[in-house]
């Protein structure tokens, strides 16, 4: 990944104000109920001369899930799913950055409820700018898929007409801005 001596190798955090980590399920085979994670830290050692050569950890407070609905929350946050009491922490550590077209493909272990599985997802950078203040940002766009029951979040209920109330998938959409440390 990268190189302690590459000179283009520079620190970079997560500016919050401008990103998200966003995920959406389909509910009873008809709807699609999404939600985000309010709490959640990036760090990036990016080469700005060869991306592909950068890392970036994600680290997100898994107490800090948001559907908009209490109830529903505090379910996602019980042992069927997420298991916060156990788990507090959803983990995403890159392994490889790829080129794909003029795009990039992302590959990293996500851990979930202490289970840990390869996880590849589409990714778009832009940057870096340099903002109004002189500070260097860039931004990441990054979307995918994971099965939920890959990590241990097997409930569900049967629909009396056939099928069940939740999906298998969850996609996710995650926008990030990160500003270069001096």
């Amino acid at each position: 990944m990268t190189t302690a001596t590459s000179p283009a190798v520079s620190t970079y955090a997560l500016e919050p104000a401008h990103s998200s980590v966003e995920f959406a399920i389909k509910h009873m085979l008809i709807a699609t109920t999404k939600g985000r994670f309010q709490d959640f830290q990036v760090t990036a050692e990016v080469d700005e001369a060869n991306f592909a050569n950068s890392s970036a950890t994600v680290r997100i407070a898994a107490a800090s899930i948001d559907t908009r609905h209490a109830d529903r929350d505090a379910h996602l946050r019980s042992a069927d799913f997420l298991d916060v009491e156990n788990h507090p922490e959803l983990t995403f550590v890159t392994r490889r950055i790829e080129p794909k077209g003029g795009d990039w493909r992302v590959a990293g272990d996500l851990t979930v409820r202490g289970v840990t599985r390869e996880v590849v997802l589409d990714g778009e950078v832009s940057g870096p700018v340099t903002d109004p203040w002189g500070g260097s940002r860039i931004g990441v766009s990054l979307t995918g898929k994971v099965n939920r029951k890959e990590f241990g979040m097997v409930w569900n209920a049967a629909l009396d007409a056939g099928g069940f109330v939740l999906a298998d998938d969850v996609k996710l959409a995650i926008e990030i801005e990160l500003l270069k440390q001096a």
